[in-house]
């Protein structure tokens, strides 16, 4: 189940779940930066745990439920996270943005709504940004965390 939706495919069994949801599911949100697992771009959640799609074979995932950033808001409304960072000036390129809101989103699910700076810093350590300096993205995921506790 991808977003809610059951998908399939017939697919190499190498294919990797990046590849699955950009090519095949033309879930293009999902970005793929490092090959490695060392950028966090990839991020997807699975079974409602953050997981770098660039390093799971998507064969591996059968029966698993993936949230892509496509399937975080709903409808025209932007889920907490999202906005949170529209509001908050927390990408420039925006090539990073997905893998970091697809993480914070795990980071308040497993942390909770009241976060430190150097909580969300060390939890950020697997998503790289090369345009900023992290300051507006670690407000983000603050601003984030609370208005997820709002609702």
């Amino acid at each position: 189940t991808v977003n809610g939706k059951q998908v399939s495919g017939d697919i190499d069994p190498r294919t990797l779940l990046v590849q699955f949801l950009r090519e095949n599911l033309r879930l293009t949100g999902t970005h793929v930066g490092c090959d490695t697992s060392q950028c966090g771009a990839c991020v997807v959640h699975v079974d409602g745990k953050a997981m770098k799609s660039c390093t799971l074979l998507a064969l591996s995932c059968e029966g698993a439920s993936i949230v892509t950033i496509e399937g975080l808001a709903n409808g025209a409304d932007l889920h907490p996270m999202q906005e949170a960072f529209r509001d908050n000036h927390g990408l420039q390129c925006g090539f990073c943005t997905p893998g970091m809101i697809m993480t914070a989103v795990d980071i308040v699910n497993r942390k909770g709504h009241d976060l430190d700076e150097v909580t969300i810093r060390e939890e950020l350590e697997g998503n790289i940004c090369r345009c900023t300096g992290y300051h507006n993205i670690v407000k983000s995921v603050d601003a984030g965390a609370k208005a997820m506790a709002r609702g």
